[in-house]
């Protein structure tokens, strides 16, 4: 047989691995459940077209042909008649309101956990095929200010249930920054934000040559960017600040407000993890409110790995304007940082939580009798692949971590089951109508690695 080459950027878990993942993925969709966002899923593919539409990311898109397809002269060339897999879910999300707008309610909440594709160089972290999770509050044609705080309260709460070391979600306001550009005189203030925006790469002295050379600052000007950029507090002392340093006018003052709310909002549900960080300009255009970049301690090498904001221009068509505000992980990239970090590990490597013996193949169907009835029960079963002898069956359960052994007992001698516990060797009279496993080993838990290691 031929060595098989692993295929970069497309990461393929082990069993034990695939139940931190699957954890991650029940966790987001639980909480955003709780806080009323239903969720969606939507086809894997868009017309080129709509994808390439900015023109950003048209080297990152796969293309999608049929292998025999036969085509018509000069259609492979046509971006509109051609698909390609999404590389984000933002672009879907807006298909899909326009699309279905006659049938959803306003606002829509939305969550949505998706495969996405994009072709670029894979790295520590960065995949080719990987997971999204988006959250997403959607209005028609408004959507109050106050909804910014909402997305950022929940995936706060899911952040905080995963086996992650603390986070911080670090915030600003577009409005509250292009008030202050336009306020010292500046122009060009989309030039002023990408240029902050590659401020913690690039460093405040190339930053500075940017914004007199690209932004049409003078050294003054720069300075004052830089200072405002540097401005990070749990609180909102920020405006002070900021003022301080000659910002003012009518969308300054609104852009403090609408940060200072969230902050607050944010405080009262989940107190210690929001700060306001005006160096936070998120590149992308269509961001017009809060913008939201979320970071782990101990980990700055990762980057943010949760980031959105609000934007005013997701869709429109001839009778409405579509407002949003949404928040997305790259979840697999975060699965991978839990992996690689070894931050958890699961209670055991498979679901089973009672493995049941067979004594000799001529009683198998009384084991799996057994296994029957446990699992209507709802506990997870297996019956051994064969009637070796019982240490060997217990050294397979034992291998995968299954905490529980079966033994069932001979009809002929009127002998009772009996179940052993392989942890700690203690072994009691059972019956598979009544027998209950302790809460805990149930099902698999994902366990942060310091309470792993204390046994727990």
């Amino acid at each position: 047989m031929a060595k098989i080459s692993a295929l970069s950027g497309f990461p393929e878990w082990l069993p034990a691995q695939r139940q931190i993942e699957q954890h991650v993925i029940d966790v987001f969709r639980e909480v955003a459940e709780l806080h009323g966002f239903s969720g969606i899923e939507t086809r894997a593919v868009e017309p080129l077209s709509e994808l390439v539409r900015k023109g950003e990311i048209d080297k990152e898109v796969y293309v999608l042909r049929r292998l025999h397809a036969s085509e018509e002269p000069g259609e492979s060339a046509d971006p509109s008649r051609q698909l390609g897999l999404h590389f984000d879910l933002t672009v879907p999300l807006a298909r899909y309101v326009l699309e279905h707008q006659n049938d959803l309610a306003f606002p829509l909440r939305r969550f949505q956990i998706q495969k996405v594709w994009r072709g670029e160089r894979p790295q520590d972290g960065r995949f080719r095929e990987f997971y999204q999770a988006d959250l997403d509050i959607v209005g028609q044609d408004v959507l109050p200010a106050h909804l910014e705080a909402d997305v950022a309260v929940v995936m706060a709460e899911i952040l905080s249930r995963l086996p992650l070391p603390g986070f911080t979600i670090h915030a600003n306001n577009r409005k509250l920054s292009e008030g202050f550009f336009t306020s010292l005189g500046l122009a060009d203030t989309g030039a002023v934000l990408r240029t902050l925006d590659k401020l913690p790469k690039i460093g405040a002295e190339a930053a500075s040559r940017l914004l007199q050379s690209e932004a049409g600052a003078d050294a003054q000007q720069a300075a004052a960017c830089l200072d405002f950029a540097g401005i990070r507090t749990a609180d909102g002392s920020f405006a002070d600040r900021v003022r301080a340093l000659g910002g003012q006018g009518e969308m300054l003052e609104e852009g403090i407000a609408e940060l200072a709310a969230v902050l607050e909002s944010v405080g009262r549900s989940v107190p210690g993890v929001m700060v306001a960080d005006l160096s936070i300009a998120r590149g992308l255009d269509y961001y017009t409110g809060t913008v939201f970049e979320t970071f782990l301690e101990g980990h700055a090498a990762l980057g943010s790995i949760c980031s959105g904001g609000r934007y005013d221009r997701l869709a429109a068509d001839n009778r409405h304007s579509y407002p949003g505000v949404g928040l997305s992980i790259g979840l697999s990239r975060l699965v991978s940082r839990i992996i690689s970090a070894e931050l958890a590990r699961p209670s055991r490597d498979v679901p089973t939580c009672v493995l049941v013996s067979v004594s000799q193949e001529a009683e198998r169907a009384r084991s799996e009798e057994i296994a029957r009835a446990l699992r209507a029960r709802g506990i997870s079963c297996e019956v051994a692949p064969s009637a070796a002898k019982l240490g060997k069956q217990i050294r397979h359960a034992d291998k995968r971590r299954i905490p529980f052994v079966w033994f069932p007992g001979s009809i002929s001698e009127g002998a009772g089951d009996e179940v052993r516990d392989i942890r700690t060797g203690e072994q009691v009279p059972a019956d598979e109508s009544t027998w209950q496993p302790p809460a805990e080993d149930l099902h698999v838990r994902i366990l942060p690695v310091a309470k792993a290691a204390e046994g727990e």
